[in-house]
């Protein structure tokens, strides 16, 4: 499946709204604790709370070896190489230099998906369009312009440049390796692989003599435990697993307006045309990426029946079934 629908597509606006808001979160969190513990426990926290939900309705633990490697593999490069530094650049770099980088994910997401095998082996000039798009709308949105981002300190930069890349490879390498995990279950594996490799990351590099838990650093934890990751986390994984990495990256766009709109509205932050116009070009950019790929044909196939598979294919409930997520796994006959 190509495109968001149904509960992919809820999952997606989930993501969408959820990690929109978390930027705050993060900033007040590493404004109070030291960052890669305050990374590493919030993923801890969030993991274990999700895995015994999911236990506890019936789901079960995976039975193959592949399937844990992957899911340690995935939470590492998300959560390790991916947000942990994106918490740690925030203390060098303004948000809205760093908004320009961490939208760059759509833009790996794309380039990896279209290398790794199993994908769809090219970009296609749609979906390039739609990229630079996305990305020139969020320059709008933020005011960034090159000069500013080349004075900024270089810290901050690098290591958000590192963690997008890092992101949409463990996207990527997910969709890519399927397992017989379920959504929440795969998560929640993720999440403690992850944080466990930052918080020991973080106890490595003398993080627990700069420990001291405050009423806002608390609520920082609460919040980004609740709405980052057992909501945000989970949403993403079940969208990754419906819909093409490209697609689903596309949500780094939609961040930024999420962010935007909350200021204005809860903290009456002033809201300008260039606003408007930058909003609604990264708006056409998710939707022409979603067009570009629906109306994309695999090669070989007839272009009035693009929905014909060479082989044909059973639908088999999966064990997330019972959590009332209708997933399928095809079988060849």
């Amino acid at each position: 499946m190509a495109v968001l629908r149904g509960k992919a597509l809820v999952a997606y606006l989930v993501v969408c709204v959820f990690w929109g808001s978390t930027y705050l979160a993060i900033k007040v969190g590493v404004g109070e604790l030291p960052p890669f513990l305050f990374a590493g426990l919030r993923f801890l926290v969030a993991g274990l709370l999700v895995l015994g939900l999911a236990l506890a309705l019936g789901d079960r633990l995976p039975r193959r070896l592949s399937d844990w490697r992957t899911q340690g593999i995935v939470g590492v490069l998300l959560l390790a190489g991916g947000n942990a530094f994106v918490v740690w650049a925030e203390q060098y770099t303004p948000s809205g230099t760093a908004s320009i980088f961490v939208v760059t994910v759509a833009l790996w997401m794309a380039f990896f998906d279209a290398i790794i095998p199993g994908g769809s082996g090219e970009l296609g000039w749609r979906v390039i369009a739609g990229l630079i798009l996305g990305f020139l709308g969020t320059g709008l949105l933020v005011g960034a312009n090159p000069a500013e981002i080349l004075r900024a300190d270089l810290r901050g930069p690098i290591a958000l440049t590192c963690a997008s890349a890092s992101w949409s490879l463990g996207s990527v390498y997910g969709k890519r390796h399927k397992t017989e995990t379920s959504p929440y279950v795969g998560a929640a594996l993720q999440m403690l692989a992850g944080g466990g490799a930052v918080a020991l990351l973080g106890s490595a590099l003398g993080e627990w003599s700069r420990w001291h838990l405050t009423a806002k650093g608390a609520g920082a934890i609460v919040y980004l435990v609740v709405f980052g990751s057992i909501l945000g986390y989970s949403a993403y994984t079940y969208a990754l697993r419906h819909a093409s990495p490209t697609i689903v990256g596309t949500y780094a766009y939609v961040n930024p307006v999420i962010a935007v709109l909350l200021g204005w509205l809860i903290l009456r932050e002033p809201v300008t045309a260039r606003t408007f116009v930058a909003m609604a070009l990264i708006v056409g950019a998710v939707v022409w990426i979603q067009f570009s790929h629906k109306l994309a044909v695999p090669k070989g196939l007839p272009a009035s029946r693009p929905d014909r598979l060479p082989v044909r294919h059973c639908a088999v409930p999966s064990p997330s079934f019972r959590m009332g997520i209708h997933e399928t796994r095809p079988i060849e006959l």
